[in-house]
């Protein structure tokens, strides 16, 4: 893992000389989860190097920010490109460091390029409005780049989840410090800051951290970065929350989930079995997204829980990077752990399990937990792993405050042969987003993407609208074409 344009070994010299950054946390061994391999090193940040990225970050900000617009889409076209260039060795990291299976890392390296292609529209797209005024000649908005945006990137969408903070952000002509789950600083770190290198984007204008809970904590304090992205669990995002809230930072929260699919009685259970199987077990269930609470009709709970057990019990489980499985290995033995705790505590509380509840090493045999319901720990709380948990109900009422019982309000799947009925359900159930007839795992680089309650503080991603949003100020100027009588 040391060739081509990532792994370059010259490059990966320039990461621990300083030229991307000064390093003061020695280096962070690259894992492969499938198989306990070291796969390489990386730089790992300290909590000293943050100051440093910043102000840095901050010199080089106002200039690329005055760069003509077609210069900053340009790049971020060169990026778009280059991620295609150079998409099976991008694949094969997600592959390898993330444990992503191959359909998994060809999706979210597509949505990457999306994402792309999307941020290369911004710097054209209209950035105020005039208004109307009794006074002024000329009365106006103005969005202006906050300055310094810091992101902080979780580990299962790596890419991704990592790329749709940061292309926004430089296209709108803000510098970004990004700060990368250290356990997987490649797909999740330096594969960006090389390809935005190759892209033409100035020196300084990002920087990447790969650190732990102490370089985000130490980022966020810094007065220099004026928003902050974070994508993570929600506990983590309360504490950064809590800290931009003390440095009066604009947050961007991204947070857990637990998503409910609803299958009422009409819904075809051939399509909706495979439908619910696949967002629920979509890369081991590491997703904030994922389908974690099932809730089935009574007059088809029997038949579409033993049918989604079935479809559990025929998924191939193995290394990604040798066999084309439907999962690979979960990330690390504490989130293992966590997800069996899980499992086993639902089925002390009264859960029957149908399949999996076992593992070797990092893989996780697909569960399905019948006879669920509030007080399973598997359905009370975010898995982030493969585990579905399947309740019934009797009528649409009970349904729609199932699905509101939930602390997370992110996704929501509902399974009809009615769709206007399936509209009216979605409408009294408090969530970010909502798909009448598919699974919960969807993500469009143009869509507004976000969550409400615990699962985040509404939509602050996707689409122009979210974007400018998101990472630019505005600004009231007006003009007169002669100093007012006072």
């Amino acid at each position: 893992m040391d060739t081509g344009l990532v792994g370059d070994r010259r490059w990966q010299e320039k990461i621990f000389t300083g030229e991307w950054r000064d390093g003061g946390g020695g280096v962070l061994p690259v894992i492969e989860p499938a198989t306990g391999a070291e796969l390489g090193v990386a730089g790992k940040a300290a909590p000293d190097d943050v100051a440093r990225s910043v102000a840095r970050a901050d010199e080089a900000q106002a200039a690329w920010a005055a760069a003509p617009f077609s210069e900053r889409a340009g790049v971020l076209r060169r990026a778009a490109e280059l991620w295609t260039e150079h998409s099976a060795e991008v694949r094969t990291w997600l592959v390898r460091e993330a444990g992503s299976v191959r359909r998994k890392a060809m999706r979210e390296l597509g949505g990457t390029v999306a994402e792309c292609w999307e941020a290369a529209a911004l710097p054209s797209h209209p950035l105020g409005e005039v208004l109307p005024s009794e006074r002024a000649t000329l009365s106006m908005t103005r969005r202006t780049p906050v300055g310094v945006v810091g992101v902080i990137a979780p580990f299962n969408l790596p890419l991704k989840l990592a790329f749709r903070s940061v292309a926004p952000a430089l296209a709108l002509g803000n510098a970004v410090v990004l700060k990368p789950d250290p356990r997987t600083p490649v797909s999740g770190g330096v594969a960006l800051a090389r390809v935005f290198e190759e892209a033409g984007l100035p020196p300084g204008v990002l920087h990447v951290l790969p650190g732990g809970a102490d370089v985000g904590a130490a980022l966020v304090a810094q007065p220099a970065v004026r928003a902050v992205s974070f994508t993570g669990s929600s506990r983590a995002g309360h504490a950064v929350a809590e800290l931009c809230a003390r440095h009066s930072t604009r947050v961007h929260l991204e947070l857990g989930g637990n998503s409910a699919l609803i299958v009422m009685p009409d819904a075809d259970l051939d399509r909706a079995v495979a439908a619910a199987s696949y967002g629920a077990f979509y890369h081991q269930g590491q997703g904030c997204i994922v389908v974690g609470r099932h809730l089935v009709h009574d007059s088809v709970y029997d038949t579409y829980a033993q049918m989604l057990a079935e479809k559990a019990a025929g998924l191939t489980v193995g290394n990604p990077a040798e066999q084309d499985v439907a999962l690979g290995p979960l990330i690390d033995a504490h989130q293992r752990d966590s997800v069996d705790a899980l499992v086993t505590g639902s089925v002390e509380a009264g859960a029957k399990p149908l399949t999996g509840g076992t593992y070797q090493g990092l893989f996780y045999r697909p569960t399905v937990l019948a006879d669920t319901g509030p007080g399973a720990p598997a359905y009370d709380a975010e898995v982030f792993g493969p585990v579905a948990s399947v309740t019934r109900f009797s009528t649409a009422d009970e349904a729609v405050e199932l699905a509101s019982d939930s602390p997370y309000g992110l996704a929501l799947s509902i399974l009809t042969a009615d769709v206007t009925a399936g509209l009216e359900m979605a409408a009294a159930i408090p969530t970010g987003l909502a798909h009448i007839n598919d699974q919960t795992i969807a993500d469009d680089a143009h869509a507004p993407f976000g969550g409400l309650g615990e699962s985040g503080n509404a939509s602050r991603f996707g689409g122009p609208a979210a974007n400018i949003e998101a990472y630019t100020d505005t600004r009231w100027i007006t003009v007169h074409s002669a100093i007012p009588s006072y």
